[in-house]
């Protein structure tokens, strides 16, 4: 990578599975990259027509109606986070796989989006549609500077660095924070993008891992986020937990010391070989 590329403007582009996953992994930081004037794209690898226990979802014309809602969830959380572009793939949950046309698929957003990092998931995960979604975008990593490969989709001057967002999961091996990022100074803004995202932060997840009579008071927003953050946000607190001495040296003992939430991200070696430095810089939004 061009060393001009770690100043001025930089692009950044996260591959969830689900609608949904790059708020909860990345959408702190991508607000405040977003103020920085940095330019952010998320993309769904999944439509979400399966995130739901209602019948009314049922069959393939209720899994179509669901993945409407979901676009127009991912929409509304894009305009809040000033988010560039919030591109969903027409791939149905559960289904997700790394092969090659999904490979060909993702080389082809990369190189179109040219970003300067690229994030997606580990491939270690409790979920098929995370691990297809990590495995497909590092298989991307060095095929996007093939020329002859997807020739149509012209390759990017600046060949980008990778990284994977947080998980808690330690095998084969736990989650390395090589960056961290406080987001206690977004939460309210996070906090009404996953709040976009009704139809699982309080409809679907309830049910599958709580409650399924769950009920809050839906016309009150902060109820809403209250229960959002006290109930999904537990990744973000366990970032925060593990990164301690990383936040301090990145934002000084003592305010380092008080974030209670964050967001971390693993250097991956498959795509531009950067220093830790430069890795952190990409991440440090100003601070």
């Amino acid at each position: 990578m061009k060393k001009e590329s770690f100043v001025d403007i930089k692009r950044f582009l996260f591959f969830g599975a689900h609608p949904d996953d790059a708020e909860e992994l990345f959408g702190g930081t991508a607000v405040k990259l977003a103020r920085k004037g940095h330019i952010v794209k998320f993309v769904s690898m999944c439509n979400g027509n399966c995130g739901h226990f209602s019948p009314e979802y049922a069959g393939i014309e209720g899994g179509k109606k669901l993945a409407a809602r979901r676009k127009k969830e991912a929409e509304r959380s894009a305009e809040i986070g000033g988010i560039s572009e919030y591109e969903i793939l027409d791939h149905s949950d559960c289904t997700l796989q790394a092969d090659l046309a999904v490979r060909e698929e993702t080389v082809r957003i990369i190189r179109r989006f040219k970003p300067h990092v690229v994030i997606s998931h580990r491939d270690c995960d409790y979920h098929a549609d995370h691990r297809a979604a990590g495995r497909a975008v590092m298989d991307a990593a060095y095929l996007l500077k093939v020329p002859l490969y997807c020739p149509d989709t012209p390759i990017p001057e600046i060949n980008p660095v990778f990284a994977y967002s947080y998980d808690c999961f330690t095998d084969p091996v736990p989650f390395r924070a090589d960056a961290v990022v406080e987001v206690d100074s977004v939460m309210e803004t996070k906090l009404a993008m996953m709040d976009c995202h009704e139809s699982q932060f309080l409809e679907w997840l309830p049910w599958d891992r709580i409650d399924k009579d769950f009920s809050i008071d839906r016309n009150s927003p902060e109820a809403r986020r209250s229960y959002i953050k006290n109930e999904w946000l537990a990744s973000n607190r366990e970032a925060a937990q593990k990164a301690e001495e990383l936040l301090k040296k990145t934002y000084g003992e003592e305010k380092g010391a008080q974030i209670r939430y964050a967001e971390s991200f693993q250097f991956s070696q498959y795509g531009e070989n950067v220093s830790l430095e430069e890795f952190r810089a990409l991440f440090s939004v100003g601070e």
